[in-house]
């Protein structure tokens, strides 16, 4: 039976004598020692072999992953009622005396998706249009590429997804629970206008090609002002921009040196379950039914109606807009013209129908 430290030879005798074992002796301990010299070389050629073929490709790590709170902070959402403290003018007040972190703003590096082929960067543009869109379409152009941003860290860290869309659809096939409220609140439901559609796919862009928004530095949380979450006390403040508070991870998870992960290279959007969607959207929970749509003067309700295409919404007086219509006694002469053609038909020659106030017509 071979142990393993000797080998088997049925055809060896099987006792070695004298010099022929001596001589065997010293051959084989030349021959370890040969092997343990060409081992130590491997052990040294070996890193660099593989830093040449491997290393370069591996995203960097630093230390161990992130610990249970800074995970259980990495799930906090606005979607969750439970998570929200207070709504509407409160939150407001209370919200500007949480007073900024005072840590120094970090930059996370700009991140391009150019060399990542063309199906994957279209996918990718579009989640990230979707975010910018859908949580801050109406916002000013710097509260735009603040959420594209996060999106962006959230990705290279890690605690969260390493891709876009893995980012911006955290949580989607929850009913509640979403990372973006609106992959599970019922806003993919409503066509986009189309011009917030196209000013949002250029933030994204711009964002997938390096752009940083260093206004928020390593944020990877926000949310409406008009809200106060729990998880708000145990993250460090950055700032405000347009009507959302950024805010950072504490610690060294909130650091630039712990944006470690790498790209996956693999984009897609998950199957959505859209009777839940719908379900949400008819029980009036869309929008999380906490605040008021980005734009608007009030909240929205279940009242609300809106045919499949419309792309319009309430009348958004912050823009002062206001609601038009022309007094008859004012009219100006190109008005008074245009009435006159569109009261007046032909019947016959010689004959005009003049349309009365009631409907009748009566013939002259």
């Amino acid at each position: 039976m071979n142990d393993g430290s000797i080998p088997s030879d049925q055809h060896a005798p099987a006792i070695r004598t004298g010099k022929a074992f001596t001589r065997g002796r010293f051959l084989a301990i030349i021959g370890l020692g040969i092997a343990g010299i060409g081992a130590v070389i491997a052990a040294i050629a070996l890193p660099s072999a593989l830093e040449a073929f491997q290393v370069k490709e591996l995203p960097k790590v630093v230390g161990p992953g992130p610990g249970k709170s800074v995970r259980q902070l990495a799930v906090a959402t606005v979607d969750d009622s439970a998570q929200i403290i207070v709504k509407g003018q409160d939150a407001k007040k209370r919200n500007s005396a949480i007073l900024a972190s005072g840590v120094p703003i970090e930059i996370v590096a700009g991140f391009s998706l150019t060399n990542s082929g063309k199906a994957i960067g279209a996918t990718a543009l579009k989640c990230l249009t979707q975010a910018v869109y859908y949580e801050a379409g109406f916002e000013p152009v710097e509260g735009r590429r603040a959420v594209a941003q996060v999106v962006l860290n959230r990705m290279r860290h890690p605690a969260y997804p390493n891709s876009v869309c893995g980012v911006v659809y955290q949580g989607s096939q929850r009913r509640t629970g979403c990372q973006f409220s609106f992959t599970c609140d019922g806003a993919l439901l409503r066509k986009p206008a189309v011009a917030a559609w196209r000013e949002a796919k250029v933030v994204a862009s711009a964002a997938l090609a390096g752009h940083v928004e260093k206004n928020v530095g390593t944020s990877t949380h926000y949310h409406a002002d008009y809200v106060l979450p729990k998880w708000a006390f145990n993250l460090g403040k950055i700032d405000k921009v347009g009507r959302h508070i950024f805010y950072r991870f504490n610690g060294k998870w909130g650091r630039a040196s712990a944006f470690t992960s790498g790209y996956s290279r693999r984009e897609y959007i998950p199957a959505l379950n859209f009777a839940n969607l719908r379900a949400r959207t008819v029980a009036g929970e869309d929008y999380l039914a906490i605040g008021n749509t980005p734009g608007l003067t009030v909240a929205p309700h279940v009242t609300d109606r809106h045919a499949a295409n419309d792309v319009g919404g309430r009348l958004d007086v912050t823009r002062q807009w206001r609601l038009a219509i022309p007094d008859p006694s004012q009219a100006t002469t190109s008005y008074r013209k245009s009435v006159e053609q569109t009261s007046a038909k032909v019947v016959s020659p010689g004959k005009v129908a003049l349309v009365e106030p009631t409907g009748a017509a009566t013939a002259q």
